[in-house]
This record gives C-alpha cells, structure tokens and sequence, in this order.
C-alpha cells in the first residue's frame, strides 16, 4: 500500500482548540440567560479518487467544518449553525438560537441528558490512523485495483471504475453540566466495480475494503480480483418460478436485515409508534439461542465511540438474549419520552455484534440451506417499518444439495420482518467487519420468491 506523502495536506485544529470554541459559545448562552445550552464543533478534511479504464475520472479534496449550538430556556427549545469559527460569529449564532427558542413551544421532555451520565474518564479506541498520502498515490492504487480486476479473467470487458477514498474527523462536544470531550477519526476505502458478458448477458460486480487503520485495508489488487470473480460468476443468469423456499442473505446483506431491527428498536420509533415491533422489550422476538450484543468500545471499530452525542458514556450491553429483547435504543429525550433511563444511544447504536450459532464460514450455511436461494444483491426500498413487509428485488444463486448450481437474476423476494426473525435458522461465523454491525451469513427458514 503506497505512503507517498501530500505535502499539500491542511493542517488541523487540536480538541483543546475546539474546545475553546465550545466554551466561547456556552459562556455566550449563559450570559444570554439560557438554563442549559450544548455545543458540537466539527473538522473533517478529506482526500477521493477514482479512476475508469486508467484514466482519472474524480478527484475531490474534502474541508468541512461546523459547528451547532442548541440552548434550552426551560422548556423551550432553540438551535442554530453555523462554518464560521470566528468570535463574532459565535456570538451570532448562539444569539439566533436563543431567539428561536423564545418562539418554540414548550417541551417537557427537552433538555440535556442527566449530568451524573457524563464520561468522566473517556478510553483511548485507537480510532485516528492518518494515511499520508497524496492525489498520486491514491490514483496508482486505484489504478492497480482496476488493472487487477480487468486482467483476472478474459470476460471482464468493462469498468466502472476503482476508488480510493481516506478521510480525517474531529469532533468535540460539551455542555453546560461542565463536560466536554473530543477525539479524532479516521476511515479509509477502496473499492472496484467491473462488468463482464455481452448482449443481453451483461452483468456488474463489486468489491470494496474499508477500516479505520490503512494498513488494515486488504490489498488493493486482492479487491479488484474478487470484483471480477463475483462478477463472471453471475453471468448466465437464470429466473425462477414462483416459490416458497429459504434464503440465506450473505454477511453485507444480514447486515441490513439486522438493521431493520435495530430502526425498529430506537427509541423514536417506539414513541412515536411508528415500528412493527411496538413494545417489544421482553417479549421473544428471535429464535432461542439468537443474540444481539453492543460493544461501544472495540479498538478501531467502525461504529466505536467513548460516549454518545450527549456526553453520555457508552457500555456495553445485551440487546437480544436467546431470542428476548432486552431493551431499545434510547437517546435522552427518546428515554423520557418513554419513562426509561437513556441508553447512551444519541446519535445510534455502537458496534452491534450478532453471536453466529454455525461454524464453518459460507460452506456450512450452504450446507445447512440445502435446497434455496442465495441472496447478494437487494434492489429498490420494498420494507414498511410500520408493518413489517418486506419485499425487495434480489439477485444470488440457487442453491441444491448445499451446492451453487446457478446465478439467479429478476426475482423479488418477500415476507414479514416479524416472521423473518422468528425463522431464522442459522447464523455464520462469515462474519463482515467492514460496517458498524457485525454479521455473518442469516439463513431463514422460508420466504416467497417471486419469478416467472
């Protein structure tokens, strides 16, 4: 992985320097008389590059700051923003924020999270690897991904293109209970999509690696390989009778089955009764032996955070045991909304692990399929969060005897989410550690296809 360094990087502000920001503005709130008042300054600074058929087709350098303040006079509510870090527009900006919330209507649940919930010791995540690199060397990467990808088989014939994208955040928060904290991020990508076949046989794949640490990325040219063997491996699709049949969704798809769930869960879905799973706390909602863990601090995690956007320091904690909802995904006003203590979740759920309950990677699961449909592509915004239906457009592989016998193309699949997670089989220890939750393949028992 090429380190060549970008002399023409900008330099960045320190936490101590936003910090100094946060407490200009929360001085301001309180001379203007606010009750409470908090305060959120962020930097991020950003390299992406992309490349089609070797030729440089984006490159983009990122700077964006901001900051937002919101003060409570009582039960009133006011917000403003502003990119401007100067004094002068500070004062401004807290001052248009105090006049808002003199016309809000009251809000009995508004205000801060409880003071005694503040990080007091916040842990190092070891979220911040910077990658000194330049425009150069991220288009001779994205260029070998491609190069990889377009000479791994003859029916590669075409490319949309490889990218190659590393990106640096700061972020700092404070309030008026006396707390502030800020930590830097980092995240880095790459990626490749390339197509293969002819006429009406034309078929697109992708592959990407992300990670917090560059070095943590997989090889660039290993991304373009797998790009192009997923794919030639789609070529010669067929389509399906109409069925009902099980489905095994691959590890970056279970992740958005998983997600549906976890929408369903937070709190302001559950006040507002906006979710299929309406008061489901307590109440088995999954298989015996199926749990959900949220693990805020893993080193480098993707979703890791010491503390909430509130201030309020994250822990771990079980959402779904042996099948039982343990509890929602609450931030504070979501949690006095509903007569619960907040969960630390401002801002979303941190790092939700999904235990496997099958050993074996993507061969056991197939194993355990036999006979059904392999799911690793979903199409179109089929799913009701009210209702639960589901219905999406899927590509994959039909599966017999726990072997692939062929692509499969222009098929729906579609069920109920409460059905779907009361029938779920099995779990891989495939797991995808590329996004904020962390699953293997999911195989459940029956779903309708729709085909031919």
């Amino acid at each position: 992985m090429s380190t060549a360094v970008d002399s023409h990087r900008p330099s960045r502000p320190s936490p101590s320097d936003l910090a100094t920001i946060i407490e200009r503005a929360l001085e301001e709130a309180r001379s203007r008389g606010a009750s409470q008042a908090e305060a959120a300054v962020s930097q991020d600074t950003g390299l992406s590059v992309s490349v089609r058929l070797g030729e440089v087709e984006t490159l983009e350098h990122q700077r964006d700051r901001s900051m937002g303040v919101t003060v409570y006079f009582g039960a009133r509510k006011g917000s403003a923003s502003t990119a401007d870090f100067s004094p002068e527009a500070v004062r401004a900006t807290v001052a248009k924020a105090c006049s808002i919330a003199r016309f809000t209507a009251e809000d009995e649940y508004a205000g801060l999270a409880d003071a005694a919930l503040m990080a007091k010791s916040p842990p190092d995540l070891d979220l911040h690897h910077p990658w000194a690199i330049g425009a150069d060397g991220a288009i001779e990467i994205a260029r070998a991904c491609e190069s990889a990808a377009l000479a791994a088989d003859p029916r590669i014939n075409n490319s949309e293109g490889a990218s190659v994208s590393t990106h640096e955040g700061l972020h700092v928060y404070g309030n008026s209970h006396g707390f502030i904290g800020g930590y830097p991020t980092s995240s880095h990508s790459v990626s490749c999509v390339v197509l293969a076949g002819s006429g009406d046989d034309m078929q697109r794949d992708y592959w990407y690696t992300s990670a917090r640490d560059w070095r943590d990325l997989e090889d660039p040219q290993s991304v373009g390989r797998e790009s192009a063997r997923r794919t030639v491996s789609r070529l010669g699709p067929r389509r399906l009778a109409t069925r009902r049949a099980p489905v095994l969704f691959a590890p970056e798809l279970a992740r958005g089955v998983v997600g549906h769930f976890t929408a369903a869960i937070r709190g302001s879905s559950q006040y507002r009764e906006s979710s299929f799973l309406l008061g489901c706390a307590g109440e088995s909602v999954f298989p015996r032996g199926f749990c959900i863990a949220e693990r805020p601090h893993l080193h480098k995690g993707i979703a890791s955070a010491p503390f909430d956007d509130e201030g309020v320091a994250t822990r771990d904690r079980e959402l779904v045991v042996d099948g039982v909802v343990e509890g929602y995904i609450l931030s504070s006003y979501s949690a006095r909304r509903l007569g619960l203590p907040t969960t630390g979740n401002a801002g979303g759920a941190h790092n939700l692990i999904v235990r496997p309950t099958l050993q074996g990677g993507l061969p056991a699961m197939l194993a355990r399929l036999g006979t059904g449909l392999l799911v690793t592509e979903l199409m179109g915004q089929g799913v009701n969060p009210v209702t639960g239906d589901y219905s999406r457009g899927a590509a994959g592989f039909w599966v017999e005897g726990g072997e692939i016998r062929h692509p499969v193309a222009e098929i729906t699949i579609a069920g109920n989410l409460k059905d779907m997670y009361a029938r779920i089989l099995a779990v891989g220890d495939d797991v995808d550690t590329r996004g904020g939750t962390r699953v293997g393949s999911l195989l459940i028992e029956e779903m309708t296809i729709a085909g031919e």
